[in-house]
C-alpha cells in the first residue's frame, strides 16, 4: 500500500465520513448542501453508501464538504 502523506482522506473511510456529516448537519441538511436522492427520499446511512460508492462525482462532492466542515 502506497503511503498518501499529502492527501487529507487517506484512512478514513466513506462511512465515517458520511456518519459524521449526518450527526452534524442531519439530513436535511446534508440535502440542502448536496442535491442529490439519497439524502432527500427516505435517507440511511446504508442506502446512502451504495449510491455513493456508485457515484464517484456524488462521493467527490461529499468528501469536499467533509473537508470543508470544521467538527468542532
Amino acid at each position: 500500500m502506497e503511503s498518501q502523506p499529502n492527501n487529507p482522506l487517506h484512512g478514513v473511510k466513506l462511512a465515517t465520513i458520511l456518519e459524521k456529516l449526518e450527526v452534524h448537519y442531519g439530513w436535511d441538511g446534508l440535502a440542502d448542501r448536496i442535491n442529490i436522492n439519497c439524502f432527500k427520499s427516505e435517507p440511511s446511512i446504508k442506502s446512502s453508501l451504495k449510491f455513493l460508492r456508485r457515484t464517484p462525482w456524488a462521493r467527490e462532492k461529499v468528501e469536499r464538504l467533509y473537508l470543508r466542515t470544521d467538527f468542532e
